[in-house]
């Protein structure tokens, strides 16, 4: 008699706390983007097979609102897409998981044999060896079709043997990709139209190639100095591992599946397989990263980060929740993550955070000031060339070398970065979206030091005529 009254009194707890839900998100969303600035974001949120909360809130970078249909970048999080297309072709006997990649995709060569090795699972597991300290795939020039981006391939090399350890790296899935289209003889983008989208309702879901390719409501922002300026998207490829758009709406279709392990789409057996990782990286799967919450609860999700947006999806298992958020500002700032983190709080009875600013406000304030010093220093030295060369002359010409450091720095910031990051890749214009304030004033530096020396120059020269 007790157990039944108290499985009637949580039956009836169940409803409300879900029926909760969608105004704590509401409010907590809200807060977080009043604090913050964030300018546009969407969420969803579902349980087993239910729906419980879908929205969009604020305004795209084109001034439109955002709502639970609007199409956003999905940016990383689009592995798992990729994933589950070579999953559905494993489960069809059309590829193995553990036979190399060449062996359904010939084009794929790489400047060493140890390429031949690399098989179809270490692309996903992202063990295949590729890395960015040995292939900069976004600093070098971007391919426009996953045809170019494993043509490129050609001439590079691999950081490690395959298998042996683990790296992220984007152009892992950009092969998984291309290789999809060569088994089905379909494009990428028709397959997982044909296959996933479409099965699962995702009216609103595709892929692209590049940049350009973005819609505006998937275009994003950076904040600089507090305010959200709407920016491109730097050039760059994305398809396969990081050209999905989707929606809030179409999102909870995808979150549905996985909690009911993707019925129509792949066996439970395989799905097992897609989320259970293996050496030599015990937290990544292929597609989806092993983790727990802040309270220990295991989870299955995957971040997505470009350079305007940012996006987050995220299941519990045990629960059957699961949460997917994007939003339109930059990887810097991590706005997808950080409201994700708030939303499982309230998911498992907590309070979210909210956060009381931009922690990168005082940086950005710091950098102003120093570009006004630095702006005012180069139109002091400027002026007063003349009467500095008038003091100076020959080989005492050599005091102008320092103003030479800034340009020297400006001229190899990626190279050095690229150093201080630990290998990984970026290309000049993509560091100033992510340190925007400190890259202005790294030219003005440069700039100011380049007028400079060729003022001082020009006032010895005339001073050496005369």
């Amino acid at each position: 008699m007790f157990r039944t009254a108290l499985a009637a009194i949580c039956l009836t707890l169940v409803p409300n706390i879900s029926a909760s839900v969608p105004a704590s998100v509401d409010a907590y969303v809200e807060q977080y983007r009043a604090a913050t600035g964030l300018p546009g974001v969407e969420v969803a949120i579902t349980k087993e097979g239910r729906v419980i909360h879908t929205a969009g809130y604020g305004q795209t970078a084109t001034g439109e609102p955002v709502t639970a249909d609007t199409p956003m970048a999905v940016a990383s999080v689009s592995k798992s897409f990729t994933a589950l297309a070579v999953m559905q072709l494993a489960e069809k006997g059309k590829v193995a998981l553990d036979q190399p990649v060449s062996r359904y995709l010939p084009e794929f060569t790489m400047a060493e044999p140890r390429a031949a090795k690399i098989t179809v699972r270490q692309l996903l597991n992202q063990t295949s060896g590729m890395a960015d300290s040995a292939f900069q795939e976004k600093s070098l020039p971007q391919p426009q079709t996953l045809q170019g981006a494993v043509a490129r391939l050609r001439t590079a090399k691999l950081a490690t043997d395959p298998g042996t350890a683990f790296s992220y790296h984007n152009t892992n899935y950009q092969v998984a990709a291309r290789l999809v289209e060569a088994v089905s003889g379909r494009p990428f983008a028709a397959y997982l139209d044909a296959h996933v989208f479409q099965p699962l309702g995702m009216r609103h879901s595709t892929t692209v190639n590049t940049d350009r390719d973005l819609p505006g409501s998937a275009r994003g922002h950076l904040y600089v100095l507090g305010h959200a300026v709407a920016l491109p998207e730097p050039t760059g490829f994305g398809n396969g591992s990081g050209g999905v758009l989707s929606t809030a709406s179409d999102m909870a279709r995808w979150l549905i599946a996985q909690n009911t392990s993707l019925p129509g789409l792949l066996s439970p057996q395989a799905v097992q397989e897609m989320r259970t990782p293996s050496k030599p990286n015990d937290e990544y799967a292929l597609g989806w990263q092993i983790g727990k919450t802040e309270r220990g609860t295991p989870v299955l999700e995957h971040g997505g980060d470009l350079f305007t947006s940012t996006a987050h999806q995220l299941l519990m298992p045990g629960s059957g929740y699961g949460i997917a958020v994007m939003a339109n500002t930059g990887m810097v700032f991590s706005d997808a993550h950080i409201l994700m983190t708030g939303l499982v709080a309230i998911i498992e009875g907590g309070t979210p955070q909210v956060p009381s600013g931009q922690p990168l406000l005082l940086t950005d304030v710091l950098f102003a000031l120093l570009i006004l010093v630095t702006i005012g220093l180069g139109v002091r030295g400027t002026a007063r060339a003349r009467q500095w060369a008038a003091r100076r002359t020959g080989w005492q010409l050599w005091r102008l070398a320092p103003y030479l450091v800034p340009i020297g720095l400006c001229v190899t910031i990626a190279p050095i970065h690229r150093i201080l990051a630990r290998g990984r890749d970026a290309s000049w214009i993509q560091l100033a979206y992510l340190y925007p304030t400190f890259m202005v004033w790294l030219v003005t530096v440069a700039a100011a030091s380049l007028t400079v020396v060729a003022a001082r120059l020009w006032g010895a020269a005339r001073l050496r005529r005369q």
